[in-house]
């Protein structure tokens, strides 16, 4: 299944990695927190470690590790703008429930 960016997500995570020469791709995994257990993080990876799982959306690495991946699999990320409000938005077929505020989500397992 892997893990997929929209057009519009492509365009904000390159715009991103262009600006670093050090970033070898975009780490996207999760970490405990709010309510409902996990919440996503993102950001640009500098170093590639051995558990991490690779996958390229069109000339993108998207690093995730291991204790992330069955999280996460499957997900598809967009990047929005509302307004003045710009924020990537996650449509992860792994999330069973999310917390009311929308920080962290949970899952069937």
């Amino acid at each position: 299944m892997g893990i997929r960016l929209t057009a519009s997500a492509i365009e904000r995570v390159r715009a991103f990695l262009d600006k670093d020469q050090a970033a070898v791709g975009f780490r996207f995994g999760v970490k405990r927190t709010g309510c409902s257990g996990w919440g996503y993080v993102v950001e640009v990876a500098h170093e590639r470690r051995p558990d991490d799982a690779a996958f390229d959306e069109q000339g993108v690495v998207i690093l995730v590790d291991a204790e992330s991946l069955p999280l996460v699999e499957g997900t598809e990320i967009d990047f929005q703008r509302q307004g003045l409000n710009q924020q990537f938005v996650f449509n992860n077929p792994q999330a069973a429930a999310a917390c009311g505020c929308g920080e962290s989500f949970t899952t069937a397992a």
